[in-house]
């Protein structure tokens, strides 16, 4: 990668939120200076839960390639990727025709999706606007053949089906522009002078946006580049103005917004309070690409809209529409599934907030007061689920779907329920848990592991950190802009810097211990030592020597390897200690993603 490229992407992935960072901590705040939820006008957007994004543009119509050249990974980069000329991209984007968009097709299949919300890129950063604006001739109505505008279209449909619209734009990238952020390759930076881009192009477009299409529910920004804080904050004052009851996303930047929105890719390490959103898109491209075919499962889907709904957040999965103008037939296939399953199960995911108590080895949970709902994703062989920390008083439990009561017995802060003999849906089922009494916040409890389960994960977001040791997020990438991120425990250089975790073992046997973790040449051959102890017992120490798995780069795969150090045996049901340090003092020891607690059978 040309390195103007490279400090174009790391720019913009920066804004974005998806560079290497300290992780969130439980429970946190996301802004000072944002709404972070705390005002009414926020409400719907934390009820809703499930969002629909759609990257449409003429990136669209290239579907990935463009001047006889393919390129993999995120399509609606294409034009700064290839270095496209801005006047040779105008032309190309003359091919640019949606003969087949239909609008109400659209929002059908949103509708029959459970989405509540849709969010359409009214400008990216290639500058085209799919909408008909007086500020450029750049546009969907005067640079192509189609000359309708959708947008109008879109919001119609919207309103008649009472989904709430918002726009995406891109209010600092502009590559079409001589004055906008991003086109290094036409336009020299050093001249450039975006006070002059913001007035004359972004604000006017985002008054035009904001007084044309009707009552809106969001305006989406995106990468703010080195706008000032008076700039976004003229933005938000603007949206606020002209549509009190629109939200700004935290991408207008400088710590402003009304709603955090995470990296590309990103769910928060742990609950995260307040008014916010993870965002994935359903392939590896955010626009069309016509030869990615690496489309998320209705069971994927589900399941990541649970997890996200868990932490108290929602999800926003984005589809690329092609350049005619279709869905993709395996996203609305699979988006309709996933109605299918909120038609079933939609009580435990809207309306809902964040679980007080931390995921489990079955599942996750969400809540609303007097309720917990019990996502049970993977099924203990026994059929017997625990609900720990449980503060409040059990009354009565069934499967949402289709009511059959759930037996149960409570002893003291612990729930167990049986589970019947098969589940409704293997994906997800929900069982609900009526109760009394108060639930309190319980994220630090010890992990749970038993015989019941293949494996048991103890991620490194769940450790305590001792000395120096850090709990942080490695951003990397498999294609170009396919965002991934890992949370990682790092930091361990002396034998003082250690993470640790409590385990509850619900069960004696004998359990492998695995680490899965990631290693350049500065950590290879380091030693390490894990240390494990029941309450009340003797130490047990394993020592390991740290193996290669590659040099970190943002820009590539992260590469992870599992190293099994030891088989511990319990016997009997009791909480233990396990702590992971460095042997003696030296370079970093590893960077460690998860421990894995395998029963052995």
């Amino acid at each position: 990668m040309k390195t103007d490229m490279k400090k174009a992407v790391m720019l913009a992935a920066m804004a974005m939120g998806t560079m290497s960072a300290a992780a969130q901590q439980p429970g946190e705040l996301w802004g000072k200076n944002a709404d972070a939820g705390k005002s009414a006008k926020t409400k719907w957007f934390t009820e809703a839960k499930f969002g629909l994004f759609l990257h449409w543009g003429p990136y669209s119509h290239f579907g990935g390639e463009i001047r006889g050249k393919r390129y993999y990974g995120i399509t609606e980069w294409i034009m700064q990727r290839d270095k496209t000329p801005a006047n040779e991209y105008t032309q190309l984007a003359k091919g640019f025709n949606p003969s087949e968009f239909n609008a109400e097709e659209w929002v059908n299949i949103a509708k029959a999706a459970g989405v509540k919300y849709i969010v359409i890129t009214s400008k990216h950063h290639d500058g085209f606007a799919m909408f008909d604006s007086k500020y450029s001739d750049f546009d969907i109505v005067e640079a192509t053949p189609f000359k309708r505008d959708p947008l109008k279209e879109l919001a119609a449909a919207c309103k008649k089906a009472g989904i709430k619209l918002g726009f995406y734009y891109s209010q600092f990238q502009d590559w079409h522009e001589p004055n906008g952020g991003g086109n290094g390759w036409d336009f020299d930076n050093k001249t450039k002078d975006y006070a002059s881009y913001y007035r004359n192009k972004s604000l006017p477009q985002i008054t035009e946006l904001l007084s044309n299409y009707g009552e809106l529910g969001i305006i989406w920004f995106d990468t703010p580049g080195n706008m000032s804080k008076e700039e976004s904050a003229e933005f938000m004052e603007k949206v606020h103005r002209l549509q009190p009851n629109c939200l700004v996303s935290s991408r207008v930047g400088n710590g402003l917004g009304d709603f955090k929105d995470f990296g590309d890719g990103e769910v928060p390490p742990g609950v995260v309070k307040g008014a916010w959103e993870a965002i994935f898109t359903h392939n590896d491209s955010w626009g069309y690409s016509s030869f990615d075919q690496n489309f998320k499962s209705p069971r994927e889907i589900i399941r990541l809209l649970a997890e996200v709904a868990s932490k108290g957040g929602n999800l926003m999965m984005n589809i690329g529409p092609d350049g005619k103008g279709k869905i993709p037939g395996p996203s609305e296939q699979y988006f309709r599934e996933t109605g299918r399953w909120l038609q079933k199960n939609g009580e435990a995911i809207y309306g809902t907030t964040f679980s007080p108590i931390a995921e489990q080895p079955w599942g996750v949970m969400t809540s609303r007061p007097g309720k917990l709902y019990l996502h049970v994703l993977d099924r203990p062989h026994n059929g017997k689920i625990l609900v720990p920390a449980f503060t409040g008083k059990a009354l009565k439990a069934r499967l949402l779907d289709g009511g059959k009561p759930i037996g149960f017995k409570q002893s003291g802060e612990d729930v167990w329920l049986t589970l019947p003999a098969s589940l409704p849906d293997a994906r997800n089922s929900v069982i609900v848990l009526d109760y009394s009494g108060a639930l309190e916040e319980r994220h630090a409890i010890p992990l749970v592991a038993g015989a019941q389960y293949e494996s048991i994960a103890l991620p490194a977001e769940r450790a305590a950190v001792h000395g120096s040791a850090v709990v942080t997020r490695f951003t990397h990438s498999y294609y170009f802009g396919d965002w991934k991120h890992a949370v990682c425990a790092a930091g361990m250089r002396r034998p003082e810097d250690s993470i640790s975790y409590r385990l509850r073992f619900t069960e004696p046997g004998d359990y492998k211990i695995t680490l899965q973790y990631a290693a350049d040449t500065s950590h290879e051959k380091r030693e390490g030592v894990v240390e494990m102890q029941p309450d009340g017992g003797a130490q047990q120490d394993f020592r390991f020597q740290v193996l290669l798995t590659g040099k970190y780069d943002s820009h590539k795969p992260l590469l992870f390897i599992d190293q099994t150090i030891a088989v511990v045996s319990v016997k009997s049901p009791g909480e233990w200690s396990l702590r992971i340090r460095p042997d003696a003092a030296g370079n970093e020891l590893f960077r460690l993603k998860q421990v894995k607690v395998e029963p052995l059978r």
